[in-house]
Parts: structure tokens; sequence; C-alpha cells
């Protein structure tokens, strides 16, 4: 049974006639996120479907495809319960989509944690594999009839990560989510010069909206937009200088991940570890490669 039409009330946040923000519980908080709904004369989609539309049980209107920006367990709730619609997703994080083991291969969790998480993904976040998820690449257009979505790959938080410009200037930015933590990079299939040059790409792009999956939600105007974005990629630069000065003595990639340069110190989630020391991971490559440290002795590093 495909899931309902059901009424959003003042949860959904109408931003131009074909184009609408189903905002998740706490304002897009993780692990919910601000769904992005698209009304067009042929057909409607609804974008990264979160917990929040699992929770209400459907979307204002019949959806007849769903697509996923990547392949993350928080923009994926609702696959599984559109079951008459397709998916869609970027051919880089497909396997996502597809199955449970593809969606935890992104990770690199260690055997425990991945146990863990498993079970959290399906029980507390409604995974469900959707093996007939089709995938699409950079400039993909989503023809609804009066209203084209167009796919924008902006790898580096995941390989298939991606963006959407919609007709009426709207541009879904997924996770660049402009917030505070900053950029998250932390996966083995992350990659820290790929999302900086998306950060760079997506100064270039113009529309009225701009739409983050968590907390931030709307954002009117470029020149807000570009403060927030400035601010959001500083925090690159703030890890990179913290990290360069915590290598004044030989550390390890161990060390660093414990001394923690993303999660505060009080955060106690399951992938703390495995996320913290991918981040120490990149950086380290790009000190080495800038001339900034050096592999002192085996799997320790100094600041030059």
């Amino acid at each position: 049974m495909s899931a309902q039409i059901v009424d959003w009330g003042s949860t959904e946040l109408k931003l131009t006639d074909q184009v609408s923000i189903l905002q998740g519980e706490g304002l897009g908080a993780y692990p919910s996120g601000n769904s992005v709904l698209v009304r067009g004369s042929g057909e409607s989609i609804l974008i990264d479907p979160s917990v929040t539309v699992v929770a209400k049980g459907g979307a204002p209107v019949d959806v007849d495809a769903v697509v996923n920006s990547h392949g993350h367990e928080d923009h994926l709730p609702g696959n599984g319960l559109f079951t008459d619609a397709r998916v869609h997703i970027h051919e880089a994080d497909l396997p996502a989509a597809q199955s449970l083991d593809g969606l935890l291969d992104i990770f690199g969790f260690s055997d425990e944690v991945r146990a863990e998480q498993a079970v959290s993904f399906v029980e507390e976040l409604h995974y469900a594999p959707r093996p007939d998820a089709q995938g699409f690449t950079d400039g993909h257009v989503f023809d609804l009839g009066d209203v084209n979505v167009t796919a924008m790959h902006l790898p580096g938080h995941t390989r298939g990560h991606s963006g959407f410009h919609i007709d009426g200037g709207v541009f879904f930015l997924s996770d660049i989510d402009l917030s505070g933590f900053g950029p998250y990079y932390g996966d083995v299939w992350s990659d820290l010069d790929q999302f900086e040059e998306s950060l760079r790409v997506v100064r270039d792009v113009e529309a009225e909206y701009y739409v983050t999956f968590h907390q931030k939600g709307v954002i009117k105007g470029r020149e807000t937009f570009l403060t927030m974005l400035d601010k959001f990629h500083s925090v690159i630069g703030r890890r990179h200088g913290e990290m360069l000065d915590f290598l004044a003595e030989p550390q390890s990639l161990e060390e660093m991940a414990e001394k923690r340069f993303v999660y505060r110190p009080h955060v106690d989630i399951p992938f703390v570890e495995t996320v913290e020391r991918r981040t120490a991971e990149l950086h380290v490559q790009r000190m080495l490669t800038n001339g900034e440290a050096a592999e002192v002795e085996p799997g320790r590093f100094q600041r030059v």
C-alpha cells in the first residue's frame, strides 16, 4: 500500500505555487529534515522524504517519484513509504538506496558499530531497500510538465551528494546545510577537496530561495546566503588550524580522533570515533601534500 495524502497544515511552507517545504520535526534537526515537494502539471516529486514525512504517513499530494539528494540514512526514510513511486538517486550513491549493506558501506564503521547502526537505521529511521532505485547524473532534468528540477552534482559529503535547481527561483542545498557545525566529511565515501570545490560551485548559484535539509531551512536572498556560506566554509580552515596546532608534537590519527575536532567532548554517539578519525585522515593528507606536516615515524605526524 502506498502513502496517503495527508494535511500538513502549518508545517507545509509554500515558496511558490509549485514548491513547498515539508518542515521536519525541530525545524529539520537530525534525524529529521526539511523535505521538498514539487507539484507539476504532469508529475509531482518529493525530495528527501524525512522521518517526519513517515510519521505523518504521506504528503499533501500523490507522489510520482521520490528523489534522494544522497545516500545517508536521514534522507531515505520515506523510500519504503511511497511504494508506488519511482526512486531516483545519483548513480554514485545508488547502492545506498538499493540495499542496507550498500548504505552501511558508505560510512566505514567497525563491525560492532555497523551492526548497531543497521538496527537503528531500520527500526528508528525506517530504512527500506529499493532495489528498483534508478541512478541519475549531473545535469539530469526531472520534467514535471510545467516545472523542471535539475540535478547539480555536489560531491564531498558523499560521492553522489547533489543539489537541485527548481524552476521558480528555488535551490535545494541538501547537506550543505550552512549550520554552525560546519561541513561534514567524516565517511569513507567523503572527500575534503571535493567538498570545498562544491562549496565554490554553489557560490555561483543564483536563486531567490536557498533551502537546506537541516535546521536553517529556507534562506531568502543571495546576500544572506553568501554570508552564511562563507561562515560555513570557514569551519574547514578552523579545524585545519586546530589540528596543525595539535601536531606541534607527534600524534597518531587515533590520538587526533580522541582529541576531537568535529564533535564536542560530551557527544556520545556510536560513530564519533569513525567520523573523527576519517576527518583527521583527510586533513593530514592535505597537510602532507602542502608540506605543512610530515610523518616523523610510522603512523605519527608532526607539524613542519
